[in-house]
């Protein structure tokens, strides 16, 4: 009982958070009920509780029970006002603060086994020996059928300097490797791509928004120099995540004293603008960032700053539309709160977010957004007009076309992963500048029929395209390096093509804008 009594505090400390942001999410109602009502509310709960642990048929998970009424509780709210139990909130520090404690791999499930994608070079893993393509058979002896990727993530994790033992399953060899590994610091990169994509044309994409990106951004830009002529900035299917590292990416771009963001809340602290405190430290060159219906949060505030600073285009799709900002509270037993406690808007005063009144936790999040009618009209620095009211829309949209149905049916068989592997075991020695011959398509031809993947030869080369980079694509995964891979994805995608070919378009704003700044100024 007196872990029940400590869950029963718990339960009030966050129900008295989160009924002050109901109150603050319903505003337009004319009065809230009297504070001297919620200890008779808590009081009921308690009640109900009680009576159930006591009475109900089977035995109750009282755990269980109250996470998930909290959960519960929080979606009257709005979407993104979450309980995290002690696991989620661990996770949730971890992505934060951008390392783990781990092996350094990539797994996925690749033809209902789980799989390494790619070892993460520098780690426990990678200089033990392990490769891409590799099968983790069993963790500590007892096997992985049936396990999830979260599963064998869990299993793998653990506090530093601890060892775990795997045994991998290899192509073309029948025996298992056993590993013993231990454990280290796995730094959780969220700027894994930085090159040249043209020359004096800069590609770089975050993945998301952690407490080092904006450290990262620095090394980033050092290394594409100063002599840029372009950057192409990609945050497409970035979800975001610290607010203070999107203000720290945007300053990067940004001139000093421009504003990043301002916030909007029910509580004077919540009130707050947050301009650029640095600003870009070299000329300015133009720039494209490309988002999509994956781009939230954070993504949306850097596209957003940029924007309406006419610093840059935007080019893509709509992005996702979250203009809601989340406080962590870190709550006793090792859980969280993740509550909303602000509105964000951009520098030139639109909210984005969408709407999500009369909808279902499920249709918000992965129902196909209706095109609506923009809720405000703003203008950027140079007086272009821009929306508010679901997400932000590009300057130049351009849609990534869907799969068709073979190529649909080649990735969810994993085809092109699991047929590069095998070529490698027979073609050992790698090659850097490796084209698919037809040689290869013929392996490839013949990989598809041992494994009963019907095809017609209509399609084969109707997708001869996208065969060829797909097969390319994971072969320098594999053998090359992820950089190298990544440029390969890049060659034929039709937002890039768009970004490179705006550039000039993005340069000639950048120049209308500071014109047009300095007009006012005098």
């Amino acid at each position: 009982m007196q872990s029940f009594r400590r869950l029963i505090c718990l339960v009030s400390l966050i129900a008295s958070a989160c009924l002050a942001g109901e109150f603050w999410s319903r505003k337009a109602q004319a009065t809230s009920k009297p504070s001297e009502n919620l200890d008779e509310l808590l009081k009921t709960y308690t009640q109900v509780l009680s009576l159930a642990e006591e009475n109900y048929a089977e035995s109750l998970d009282v755990e269980k029970a109250i996470y998930d009424s909290i959960r519960g509780m929080l979606r009257t709210l709005d979407p993104h006002s979450n309980f995290l139990d002690p696991k989620t909130y661990s996770e949730f520090r971890e992505d934060q603060q951008g390392n783990y404690y781990g092996l350094g791999i990539l797994i996925g499930i690749r033809n209902f086994k789980p799989t390494v994608i790619s070892p993460i070079p520098g780690t426990p893993a990678y200089r033990m020996g392990i490769r891409s393509g590799d099968i983790i058979a069993r963790i500590e002896g007892k096997p992985t059928d049936g396990l999830s990727v979260e599963d064998i993530v869990g299993k793998l994790r653990g506090p530093r300097g601890t060892t775990v033992h795997i045994s991998v399953q290899r192509e073309g060899i029948s025996e298992l490797f056993e590993f013993s590994i231990v454990r280290e610091e796995i730094p959780h990169h969220s700027i894994p791509f930085t090159f040249f994509i043209r020359p004096k044309v800069g590609y770089l994409r975050i993945d998301s928004f952690t407490e080092t990106t904006e450290s990262e951004i620095d090394q980033s830009l050092k290394r594409l120099g100063s002599d840029l002529e372009g950057l192409v900035l990609d945050l497409r299917n970035n979800p975001g995540g610290s607010l203070e590292a999107a203000i720290g990416v945007a300053d990067k771009f940004l001139k000093k004293s421009q504003d990043v963001l301002i916030t909007k809340g029910r509580i004077a602290s919540a009130n707050h603008s947050y301009p650029a405190l640095k600003g870009t430290q070299g000329p300015l060159y133009p720039m494209v960032v490309l988002i999509n219906g994956g781009s939230a949060s954070a993504s949306e505030i850097v596209a957003g700053a940029i924007q309406d600073h006419d610093r840059g285009l935007i080019v893509g799709e709509t992005s996702f539309g979250k203009g809601l900002v989340q406080t962590a509270f870190p709550l006793s037993h090792g859980a969280g709160l993740a509550l909303t406690t602000a509105k964000w808007h951009t520098p030139s005063g639109r909210l984005i977010q969408r709407d999500y009144a009369h909808k279902s936790f499920f249709d918000y999040y992965y129902g196909v957004p209706k095109e609506t009618a923009p809720t405000e009209v703003t203008h950027t620095d140079s007086g272009r007009e821009v929306y508010g009211g679901g997400g932000i829309a590009p300057d130049v949209k351009i849609e990534i076309p869907p799969l068709n149905k073979f190529q649909t049916l080649l990735l969810s068989k994993s085809s092109f992963f699991l047929f590069v592997r095998m070529y490698n075991v027979n073609h050992s020695a790698a090659d850097k500048s490796f084209e698919v011959t037809e040689a290869v398509l013929t392996e490839f031809r013949h990989f598809l029929n041992s494994n009963q993947i019907e095809f017609e030869e209509a399609d084969f080369q109707d997708n001869l395209n996208f065969i060829k980079r797909e097969i390319r694509y994971e072969y320098y995964l594999a053998r090359v390096g992820s950089e190298e891979a990544q440029k390969v994805r890049l060659d034929g995608d039709p937002q890039i093509a768009k970004a490179l070919e705006v550039l000039p378009q993005a340069k000639a704003l950048l120049s209308h804008a500071s014109k047009a700044i300095g007009r006012a100024q005098n």
